[in-house]
This record gives C-alpha cells, sequence and structure tokens, in this order.
C-alpha cells in the first residue's frame, strides 16, 4: 500500500527544512510526499524561493508520516488553531508524527511533545521544555512514534533514520548514496560547541529579536497547555 507522506507547508517556511527531507523520503518507493496548507496559493519561504501546496486540509487523506518544517513563520503557526486543530487530528492515526528544526515547537503548541523526548534547533533549544518536552541535545531524536530532527541540515539525517524505519538500512542507504550525502563541510562550525567565539555571538545577535518574539508564544502556549 502507498505511503502517504505530508509535509506542512506555510508562509515563512525555511525551505531546506523541507527540501532536504522531501528528496530523501520522496526517493522511496511507492509514496505519495504531499505539500498541505490551508488553500492553494503559493506560498513564499522564509529565504523567497516560492513553493505551491498540492492539498489542503481538507483533502488531506490521513497520513503516515506528518512532518512540521520549521521557518521563520513557525511563530503563526503556534498560535492557529485550524494548524493546531489539524496536526492533532493527524497525530491520532499517523504511524509517524514528525519535525525539523523549529517545527517541533509547533507540535509543542498543539500537545504533542508533553513527556516525550525531542529536539530542535540550538538556538531554542531551551523552550522545548517550557511546552512540556523533555529536551535532548541530539541531531535526531526518536521517541516512540515521535520523530524531531535538529536544526536544518539535520533534516536529511533525520528523513535517513525516518527512511530506514519505513522500509530498512539497506533502502535508506541506497537512497543516501544516490543523494550523495556525505557531509564534509569545510568549516568546523556547525554547532555552538564548535564555532569560533566571535562567529557564535554573531549568530547569538541575530537571533534576540525572534527569540524575545518566539518566547513570549512558547509561554502563551504552555500557559494553554495547562
Amino acid at each position: 500500500m502507498t505511503l502517504q507522506i505530508g509535509f506542512l507547508l506555510f508562509p515563512g517556511i525555511q525551505q531546506l527544512d523541507l527540501t532536504g527531507p522531501y528528496d530523501v523520503l520522496a526517493s522511496l518507493p511507492d509514496v505519495k510526499v504531499h505539500l498541505i496548507w490551508k488553500d492553494l496559493l503559493a506560498l513564499t519561504s522564509s529565504t523567497g524561493l516560492v513553493f505551491t501546496p498540492t492539498m489542503t486540509f481538507d483533502e488531506c487523506p490521513l497520513l503516515d508520516v506528518i512532518c512540521v518544517p520549521g521557518g521563520s513563520g513557525v511563530g503563526d503557526l503556534m498560535e492557529d488553531p485550524q494548524t493546531l486543530d489539524f496536526l492533532i487530528m493527524q497525530s491520532h492515526t499517523a504511524r509517524y508524527v514528525t519535525s525539523v528544526c523549529t517545527g517541533s515547537l509547533v507540535l509543542g503548541a498543539a500537545g504533542l511533545l508533553r513527556g516525550r523526548r525531542a529536539t530542535t534547533h540550538w538556538a531554542y533549544h531551551d523552550m522545548l521544555a517550557t511546552l512540556g518536552a523533555i529536551p535532548v541535545q541530539e541531531r535526531v531524536v526518536r521517541d516512540g512514534n515521535l520523530f524531531t530532527g535538529g536544526g536544518i541540515t539535520a533534516g536529511i539525517d533525520f528523513a535517513l533514520t525516518l527512511a530506514a524505519e519505513l522500509y530498512s538500512e539497506a533502502a535508506a542507504q541506497l537512497v543516501q548514496l544516490q543523494l550523495e550525502y556525505a557531509p564534509a563541510p569545510p568549516f568546523n562550525a556547525g554547532r555552538p560547541d564548535t564555532a569560533p567565539t566571535y562567529v557564535l555571538e554573531e549568530a547569538n545577535k541575530r537571533t534576540v529579536e525572534s527569540r524575545k518574539t518566539r518566547g513570549a508564544i512558547v509561554a502563551r502556549a504552555a500557559a494553554r497547555l495547562g
């Protein structure tokens, strides 16, 4: 039976949060991948790339995998009842409930992380506990049928881990080889604990406003969840 995989699409999505795992999962045999939003109008990502949804919430079948990417638009999603209700409804029957990067904060706002191990982008990792999650500093974290990926590029690792779960390690390795996914970055600056101090300081400066805004949203979500 064809696996139904759905990615939540939204204004301000981080395109690599979507396209990295999309390429991995869409490369598996006998899958149907959907880009889901409230309507079918084109949406602009946080860096300007334009995406078109393939299906609305109302048209969406029961999914085997539901995935929430992150991006600058997650704050609005965390306080959007229609989106949260859609995720809650799908979570009741989905084999796997998943996220990439700050998409986990949206799952948290829907009450889907309470008492469960999860991760997110390093800059917002401390907000997971407020939403009832058990924060884990790993690139991919599994807790039962919940899979969460760390920041942005971790979406590829997450998707390969999920591919092995859906099919087999051999199937996941075949996709990895086809994509030539063999990371060898020119700099060892991909984590706060390895980046040069001046780089980390600049990165932290750039997230001050978003942390302030998201922190307030997370607090409201936590209060709503009780």
